[in-house]
């Protein structure tokens, strides 16, 4: 793929997990400040993903936000009709704008969800995280990431979630 055009929107986000590419899906580029990126997706997943307390389907948007200075992506999701369902965080390395434009962003296994309303901030996949190893391997990644869902949980149950996504263009 070459570098996109000033009227090429298009590009790929890759998410790496463990070294490998977990899954990697077309976007639409909506701003680049240098520091966040913002870009807009269908869900990519296949079918409907049920989390128990949320459901990612077909005709979900979500717009996606990626720091290349944080160690968090926010993933805002909306159903079909496009009612706000909640955010979905991801704990990563910072992104990475690839060569030809595209999004890197390495997962850490932590997730955060905060539901529209704000009722429901939960805490996912720390069992996978401790089991990770990367505590062990590298301790001043793991301090990073728990220092993020830590951050992102306050600025939840604070209710000023939506400040952080304040600038972004929906």
């Amino acid at each position: 793929m070459s570098a996109p055009s000033p009227t090429d929107n298009t590009l790929h986000v890759h998410l790496i997990k463990a070294g490998r590419t977990k899954i990697s899906y077309p976007v639409e580029l909506l701003h680049d400040d240098g520091t966040r990126v913002s870009v807009r997706a269908p869900w990519a997943g296949d079918g409907v993903r049920d989390f128990g307390f949320v459901q990612f389907a077909p005709g979900d948007v979500f717009t996606e936000h990626y720091w290349r200075d944080r160690w968090y992506s926010v993933k805002e999701v909306r159903a079909a009709d496009g009612s706000l369902k909640g955010w979905y965080c991801d704990i990563a390395r910072p992104a990475v704008r690839t060569a030809n434009g595209d999004i890197r962003c390495e997962d850490l296994d932590l997730d955060l969800w905060v539901s529209a309303d704000g009722s429901q901030v939960i805490r996912l996949d720390e069992d996978e995280f401790a089991e990770s190893g990367l505590a062990e391997r590298d301790p001043e990644a793991a301090r990073n990431a728990v220092q993020a869902l830590d951050d992102l949980e306050l600025l939840a149950k604070q209710g000023d979630f939506t400040a952080l996504l304040s600038h972004a263009d929906r």
